[in-house]
């Protein structure tokens, strides 16, 4: 399957149950959805030494090839591995090789693999990171260490998500592709890959920060950050929807052909999307507008539930998943759409419109896929360019109307296939 057609629903296994054998019991669930892959934020074990929280971030690792005992064991881990691949999905491991913790096994053995200050204590790059202490790429036997790990991973899992991997050497994360291929063909290496303004501000300082379209090289998938504060300031009322729209529009060509960026409303580093859309019809006109973006689709732990709360990183702070969740049917037939060779061989090009409606075109020859959605739900009167008749609305199945090339909408999204 082309990546630009693929779901990935992300979970912290702390938050979602505890244990891996809460989230392996969750699998089917999450496989009815129509997920393609699960990614799990860090498995390891977390350092106790400046520890935020009570239980610490997982993003604060003490060992890189271990699990997290709070989790289970590894064959536990194993278990929840071939229960997801039972499923037909893939599974995906978060990777911090930027830091580790102050108390990790490599500071016992390897001292010599991390940045000093001037005074030459350990330290970090990152003001606010004070739980962890950077690596130093530069030091001999490093890299060797860190691929080796990466490939005993990959004996169990089908894909890495790289923590700001801008700031680890680009050259590295290239040697690492090139290695794990033999043992994981086909991995899937999706990067975090950072905002602009931070990695001006990283290269200004001195620091390695490498650009999108750098992490391009070596990567499959990147974070669409480079569009997220269009995304905020248009929220916000700082930014009309048609500067918005040419931010996304400018993808197309900043970056190679290929190009796949993982698209999504809320993370576990961002706001929820329920927070941050809070009218329930504007919420599912956005969730329908991220599907049909060019690239991967991804869903955060607990989304389709719609809650409002970001679970925190440093404690205990389950996501509530009871009942029915509100938005499985709709995702369910975004991820069914999704898996049509259009999104991922067609020609794609975004429009703004009148009322803050976006008009996205997919086209393949004679057929050609058209979406409305309202990012405000507004009622709309749209202008479809489309010869009169009744069409069909591939999210709902009921007929569209139009007349004299227009489309009435109570606000709605709006998919049609045409050809």
């Amino acid at each position: 399957m082309n990546l630009k057609n693929m779901t990935i629903y992300s979970i912290f296994v702390r938050n979602h149950g505890g244990t891996f054998e809460a989230v392996r019991r969750d699998v089917a669930r999450i496989r009815s959805l129509g997920v393609d892959t699960i990614w799990l934020l860090p498995i390891h074990p977390i350092g106790k030494v400046q520890r935020k929280g009570t239980l610490g971030s997982p993003y604060a690792i003490s060992d890189y090839r271990a699990v997290n005992p709070e989790y289970g064991t590894l064959e536990d881990f194993k278990r929840l591995a071939d229960e997801i691949h039972s499923q037909g999905m893939k599974l995906m491991i978060d990777v911090v090789f930027h830091h580790t913790s102050p108390d990790s096994v490599l500071v016992r053995q390897h001292p010599e693999w991390f940045y000093r200050k001037e005074d030459g204590s350990f330290g970090n790059h990152v003001g606010d990171w004070s739980d962890v202490i950077d690596l130093d790429f530069d030091r001999e036997g490093l890299s060797a260490y860190l691929i080796d790990t990466l490939k005993m991973w990959a004996h169990i899992v089908d894909g890495f998500r790289c923590d700001v991997a801008p700031m680890v050497p680009l050259n590295f994360w290239l040697d690492a592709r090139w290695a794990v291929e033999e043992v994981r063909p086909g991995c899937i290496w999706l990067a975090e890959s950072v905002e602009p303004g931070f990695v001006r501000y990283n290269r200004n300082q001195g620091i390695v920060c490498h650009s999108d379209a750098e992490m391009y090289q070596a990567f499959d998938i990147c974070y669409d950050y480079d569009v997220y504060d269009d995304y905020r300031r248009y929220l916000k009322g700082e930014e009309p929807l048609d500067a918005y729209i040419a931010a996304l529009e400018r993808q197309e060509c900043i970056y190679p052909d290929n190009y796949v960026k993982l698209r999504n409303l809320e993370n576990h580093d961002r706001p929820r999307a329920a927070f941050m859309i809070p009218d329930e019809k504007a919420r599912r006109n956005w969730l329908v507008f991220n599907f049909l973006q060019k690239g991967a689709a991804l869903l955060y732990d607990g989304q389709e539930w719609e809650p409002v709360h970001r679970p925190g990183l440093f404690d205990a702070d389950p996501v509530r998943m009871e009942g029915e969740a509100p938005l499985s049917a709709l995702i369910r037939r975004l991820t069914a759409l999704k898996k049509e060779e259009i999104f991922s061989e067609g020609v794609y090009s975004l429009q703004a419109l009148p009322n803050d409606w976006v008009k996205i075109c997919y086209q393949r020859g004679e057929e050609k896929l058209l979406a409305f959605v309202s990012l405000q739900g507004k009622n709309g009167l749209l202008n479809a360019d489309l010869p009169e008749g009744t069409y069909r609305d591939l999210l709902t199945g009921r007929d569209v109307l139009v007349e004299e090339g227009l489309i009435s909408s109570p606000g709605e999204p709006v998919v049609l296939r045409i050809g």
